[in-house]
């Protein structure tokens, strides 16, 4: 049977070949660390059980788990292009896709841009709001990869972009923003932002010998530690104003702040970000290094 079938013809694929699409699988998902996008939905989803009081329908929050993933593959594929150049210089980066030349700039720039198509489409999927200020989200998640040239509040504007997180995730539920999640958003932008600042730690000498702007590389170790415990603390101190769920939402009464206090939710927070800035395990590179990179899962 003469063209009947295809793949009749067709030699099975070689272990070297199966090796050789695993790892640009492999690569592709270590450009934007997807295995770190686990920590960053819990912003998103703390946004929808606040304003759902609970979990929403399926289909919702199918979309809301879409345009979080979406978001931060667009994000951290920008990132790693932007900083490409970068990368290849400092010991701690150089083993990236990019700088090795594992993937092409095409193909991180084809990646990042199918990630904001798939924000955009749940964003639009959600509710039209959802839709119109998804533009502007991704402005500011892409935007960050070029602030540290210029500014040493990049830290700050890292928080911002997932504080964008319990703000959207709110606004699909409800279609309208309101102030239960601007507070959360608050705590979310200080704790991410003291988590960056102690990250940074790791290159203060590679961002001050290439003239990159941090808080590190501007004040030094000392300083930078009280700056990552001040914005903890202002997490901290955001924690009692954010209700329970079940006195806010779409059905609740304006003022129904009732319930108001440290919530399971505002318990397990304040555990997460009392022990990072307050344990710094050694005053040299190689310790600042070493706790950095083992603690970046946490703000990157």
């Amino acid at each position: 049977m003469a063209g009947g079938g295809t793949d009749a013809g067709r030699p099975p694929a070689t272990a070297a070949e199966i090796r050789g699409v695993l790892g640009r699988a492999a690569a592709y998902l270590e450009l934007v660390k997807f295995s770190h996008t686990v920590f960053a939905l819990p912003f998103a989803l703390m946004g929808v059980v606040l304003a759902a009081r609970g979990l929403p329908d399926g289909r919702t929050l199918a979309w809301v788990v879409a345009a979080m993933v979406g978001a931060r593959t667009g994000a951290m594929a920008v990132n790693r292009i932007a900083d490409r150049h970068l990368d290849a210089q400092n010991p701690r980066t150089a083993n990236r896709a990019l700088p090795r030349g594992r993937l092409r700039v095409a193909e991180a720039t084809g990646l990042a841009a199918a990630g904001f198509a798939l924000l955009l489409l749940a964003a639009w999927m959600l509710n039209p709001l959802c839709g119109l200020l998804a533009p502007l989200a991704i402005a500011v998640v892409a935007g960050y990869s070029y602030t540290k040239r210029f500014t040493i509040l990049s830290h700050l504007v890292l928080g911002l972009s997932l504080a964008l997180a319990p703000m959207g995730g709110w606004i699909a539920i409800t279609g309208r923003p309101a102030w239960p999640p601007a507070i959360l958003a608050v705590a979310v932008l200080f704790w991410v932002a003291g988590f960056d600042v102690l990250y940074a730690l790791a290159d203060l000498e590679f961002d001050r010998r290439v003239g990159l702007h941090s808080i590190p590389a501007r004040l030094g170790v000392g300083p930078s530690l009280t700056v990552a415990r001040l914005c903890h603390a202002v997490t901290l101190a955001c924690l009692p104003c954010c209700p329970p769920p079940w006195t806010c939402g779409p059905s609740t009464s304006r003022g129904g702040w009732a319930g108001r206090g440290f919530s399971p939710t505002s318990t397990c927070w304040c555990t997460a970000t009392a022990w990072p800035s307050w344990t710094w395990p050694s005053s040299t590179s190689t310790g600042r290094s070493a706790w950095a990179s083992s603690s970046s899962r946490w703000a990157t």
